[in-house]
């Protein structure tokens, strides 16, 4: 849904009825991840992509088909054929599971509100309902960053708290999941399948040490939809000027600048400096905090030095461990951009604990599915569990 989130925005305050198509479930090797959408106005208007071509006729009929009968939400299963080179399948021999349903927004105002939100860039869940009673299949649920419920409802109770709790928590994570819950008379008596589309604030990126390399990944950092911060504790080098995609650039020490700025379990510290004096504080402060990365830039020689002074100044091996040093993979890069991509490919590879070699020596599927994940017994997850399960603290964000 978040794809197509500025033309929805659009249709709504249009009051314009359409059909939403949403991948909720994948299978396999798919193009495109749960909680993609296409969405089929009155006047056959269409906007997004659920496969990269291979279904979108079948699933745009099917949206023409919900609009015009303004019936219940319906369910579509697209799989791979061979049998017939017309047929609808998914050549590359994933498996989608569709829903598809009419959103009215004379009916559906808090649907309009929801993405008000998204577009205007504040934190937002919107959990659907994906499969459990008639009744509430298709129905939202939009959480705010606070983690309270502001706009729709699914029962005006104890569904509403569960599928709360769990929206906030996967808000908070910065990651879309599907989440399973009910069959507990406490927390939510029916058991229901809910996919969290998570609009999240932008992931953070610190970039330590003022020098060339840092103008190129700060470059690349903000191509991947980070929020980019430079630091350097001089001021000769720490400027707008030699920084211009920063989206700011800060003149203090390292680790009394990261003592005092706001990280979470997505946020990625790139060491760049490869000075002591500034790197073993700011190191020891970095790998004792929430962070989803932390990578330091040297040789091998400066790696070793960097890990004997670690050790003296009391950090435990299990700290040291989280550290990424040298810094990026081994692509053979040489220049300030070369090693830019070096870093950002690490970054990605530990956000999805992804190996980071060749596809053409793995085996399996390409895509990696969404997680679905049950809910805890108590109905009230902490940050740390959910977010473990849903992926947190793992460098970037995603869709």
């Amino acid at each position: 849904m978040l794809n197509i989130a500025e033309t929805l925005h659009r249709w709504c305050r249009e009051g314009r009825p359409f059909a939403l198509a949403t991948v909720v479930d994948v299978t396999g090797s798919a193009p495109l991840p749960a909680g993609t959408s296409v969405a089929v106005d009155a006047d056959g208007n269409a906007v997004g992509s659920i496969s990269g071509g291979c279904v979108e006729g079948a699933v745009y009929e099917l949206c023409r088909q919900v609009l015009h009968d303004q019936g219940a939400p319906q369910r579509a299963w697209f799989g791979y054929s061979d049998d017939d080179a017309f047929a609808v399948g998914l050549t590359c021999g994933g498996e989608l599971d569709v829903l598809v349903r009419r959103v009215d927004p004379a009916t559906d105002p808090h649907f309009g509100a929801a993405l008000d939100d998204i577009v205007q860039g504040r934190p937002t869940a919107v959990a659907q309902v994906v499969d459990g009673p008639y009744d509430l299949v298709g129905s939202t649920l939009c959480v705010l960053a606070d983690g309270t419920a502001s706009y729709g409802t699914l029962d005006g109770g104890m569904t509403d708290s569960a599928v709360t709790a769990q929206a906030g928590a996967l808000l908070r994570s910065g990651r879309t999941a599907r989440i399973e819950l009910g069959s507990d008379a406490a927390t939510c008596p029916d058991r229901l399948s809910v996919l969290v589309h998570v609009a999240a604030s932008r992931p953070r990126m610190l970039i330590f040490g003022a020098v060339d390399f840092a103008a190129a990944l700060t470059r690349a950092g903000r191509f991947l939809g980070y929020q980019v911060t430079v630091c350097d504790a001089r001021p000769v080098f720490a400027t707008a000027a030699r920084f211009p995609d920063a989206d700011e650039v800060v003149v203090d020490w390292p680790h009394r600048y990261l003592e005092h700025t706001a990280v979470d379990a997505r946020t990625a510290v790139c060491v760049l400096t490869h000075d002591a004096k500034f790197d073993i504080p700011l190191l020891r402060l970095a790998l004792d905090l929430p962070v989803g990365y932390v990578g330091a830039m040297g040789s091998r020689r400066t790696h070793e030095q960097r890990l004997r002074l670690l050790r003296e100044a009391g950090m435990s091996d299990e700290h040291i461990a989280r550290l990424h040093s040298p810094i990026g993979l081994d692509l053979g890069a040489h220049t300030p951009e070369e090693t830019a991509v070096s870093i950002v490919a690490e970054i990605i590879a530990s956000t999805n604990l992804a190996s980071g070699m060749p596809l053409s020596r793995g085996a399996g599927p390409i895509h990696r599915p969404v997680p679905v994940f049950p809910a805890p017994a108590n109905g009230r997850p902490g940050l740390d569990e959910a977010a473990a399960r849903a992926g947190v603290g793992r460098g970037a964000g995603s869709r």
